[in-house]
C-alpha cells in the first residue's frame, strides 16, 4: 500500500470515530433536590425537683413532684427555642424523705448534675439547710410549698417561693379561729420542725395578743403517731381549742385520739394537715376541724391547668401541685426571656418578671417572696376540706366572695 493510501486510510478512520463520537449523547445529570437546612442542635436543660416521695408524707411530695413534671412535658410540648436551638427541658426529681441531712445530699447532687434551676423543697425543714448550697452554686431555687419565713430572711438572691409564709399564714388561722369559735384557753402543739414549730409559734404570738390564754407549748415529733400521753394531759386542762403545726400523717391520729378521750375542743391545723388525707387517718374524727393552706386552694386554680393535671395523672390535685406547676413554668419563662438557660443570665429576670400561672398573678418582692399571697381557711365537712374563707391583704373574704372577685 502506497503512503498516499495510507494516509487517507488513517484519515478516515479518524473521521468515523469523530462522527460516532458525536452520535452518542450522554443523559444530561439529574438536578439535586435542595438539601433541607440542618435541624437545630438540642439544648438539653436540667430542671431539679426535691420533696419527700417515701415516708409518711409521700403523696403530697409525688403530688408537688406532678406539677413540676406537668410543666416539664407541656415546655417540651411545645418546642421552645432558647438561644438558637431546641430545648429539651429534663425533670430531675430526688427524695429527701423529709429529712434535713438528706435534703443537703440531694441538693449537693444536684448541683453536681448541673441543674440549672431547682423546684422545692416541699418542706420548711429540708428548704433552710439546701438553700445555702444553691446559693453558693448560683442555682435559682422557687418553692411551692416551704412557707417558714427564714427560708427567704437569709437575703439569698437566688432563693423564691409562690406561697405565703407562715408570719402571714399563722396570724390568719389563728385570727379566724379566734373569731369564728372564740376559744378562752387554746393548746398549742408541734413536731419539733421548722414548719410545725414555726407556724405554731405565730398561731400562738396572735392568740396571746386578741387576750387568748395560751397553755404551755407540747411537743411531739414528724415521727410521732401515739399522742396519747400528751392528750390526756391536756383533757386535764380543758382547752376549748387545739392547734397543731405539723403534717397530716401526723395531725391525723392527733385528733382521732383526741376524740377517743373525749376531747371536745375544735382541732386547728396549719397547711401540712390541712388535706382530705385527715379523713383517712382519723375518720369521722376529723369532722369539723379548721385549718389553712398558704394560697388558693387547688380548685380554684386554672381551669385548663386542673384538667391537664387530671388527663395526665388521672387525680385530682392534693395541695401545692398548682404551686409546682408556677414554680417551674416562672423558670421556663425567665429562660426564655433572657434567651438562656444559663441562671446568671436569667436570675435577674426571674426576680423582676410577673407572671400569670395557674395561681394566678405572680410577682415577688425583694427578698423572694410572692407579693400578694392568699391564705385559704377551711373546715372538714363529709369527709373532704372545704374551703371556707379567703384571707389576702389583711381582709377576709367568704370563699363565694373571693371566687365572684376573681370573676369565678
Amino acid at each position: 500500500m502506497t503512503h498516499s493510501k495510507l494516509a487517507l486510510t488513517w484519515i478516515a478512520a479518524v473521521v468515523t470515530a469523530a462522527l460516532t463520537a458525536c452520535g452518542e449523547q450522554k443523559p444530561a445529570p439529574k438536578a439535586e433536590a435542595p438539601k433541607a437546612p440542618p435541624a437545630p442542635s438540642a439544648l438539653e436543660i436540667k430542671i431539679g425537683h426535691v420533696a419527700p416521695l417515701t415516708g409518711g408524707i409521700a403523696h403530697l411530695g409525688k403530688d408537688n413532684e406532678n406539677g413540676a413534671r406537668l410543666a416539664i412535658e407541656q415546655a417540651n410540648e411545645a418546642k421552645l427555642m432558647i438561644d438558637g436551638q431546641a430545648a429539651k427541658f429534663v425533670l430531675i426529681a430526688e427524695d429527701d424523705q423529709a429529712d434535713p441531712k438528706v435534703g443537703t445530699t440531694v441538693a449537693q447532687k444536684l448541683v453536681d448534675s448541673k441543674v440549672v434551676g431547682v423546684v422545692g423543697h416541699l418542706n420548711s425543714g429540708t428548704s433552710i439547710p439546701a438553700s445555702p448550697l444553691y446559693h453558693q452554686a448560683g442555682i435559682p431555687v422557687i418553692s411551692g410549698s416551704a412557707t417558714n419565713p427564714k427560708l427567704t430572711e437569709q437575703g439569698f438572691k437566688t432563693q423564691f417561693r409562690v406561697v405565703a409564709r407562715d408570719d402571714q399564714q399563722g396570724p390568719a388561722i389563728a385570727s379566724f379561729l379566734a373569731a369564728e369559735k372564740k376559744p378562752k384557753l387554746v393548746a398549742v402543739i408541734d413536731d419539733a420542725t421548722a414548719y410545725g414549730e414555726g407556724i405554731a409559734n405565730e398561731v400562738e404570738k396572735t392568740l396571746k395578743a386578741a387576750k387568748i390564754k395560751v397553755l404551755p407549748r407540747e411537743k411531739g415529733t414528724d415521727k410521732t403517731t401515739d399522742w396519747k400521753a400528751v392528750l390526756t394531759k391536756l383533757k386535764g386542762r380543758k382547752p376549748d381549742a387545739v392547734f397543731y403545726g405539723g403534717m397530716d400523717a401526723t395531725g391525723g391520729p392527733l385528733v382521732k385520739q383526741g376524740r377517743e378521750l373525749g376531747i371536745k375542743a375544735v382541732f386547728s391545723f396549719g397547711d401540712g394537715a390541712c388535706t382530705d388525707e385527715m379523713t383517712k387517718l382519723a375518720g369521722p374524727a376529723a369532722e369539723g376541724l379548721l385549718c389553712s393552706q398558704a394560697g388558693i386552694p387547688p380548685q380554684a386554680a386554672s381551669k385548663a391547668f386542673l384538667a391537664a393535671y387530671k388527663k395526665r395523672f388521672n387525680v385530682d390535685p392534693i395541695l401545692y401541685a398548682p404551686f409546682t406547676y408556677d414554680a417551674t413554668n416562672l423558670l421556663i419563662e425567665a429562660m426564655k426571656k433572657a434567651n438562656s438557660a444559663d441562671p446568671a443570665k436569667y436570675l435577674a429576670g426571674l426576680a423582676t418578671n410577673e407572671f400569670a400561672g395557674a395561681t394566678g398573678k405572680i410577682a415577688f418582692d425583694a427578698k423572694g417572696d410572692r407579693k400578694d399571697a392568699e391564705i385559704t381557711i377551711f373546715t372538714m365537712k363529709g369527709g373532704k376540706i372545704e374551703p371556707i374563707a379567703v384571707v389576702k391583704g389583711g381582709a377576709t373574704l367568704s370563699y363565694a366572695d373571693f371566687l365572684k372577685a376573681m370573676g369565678g
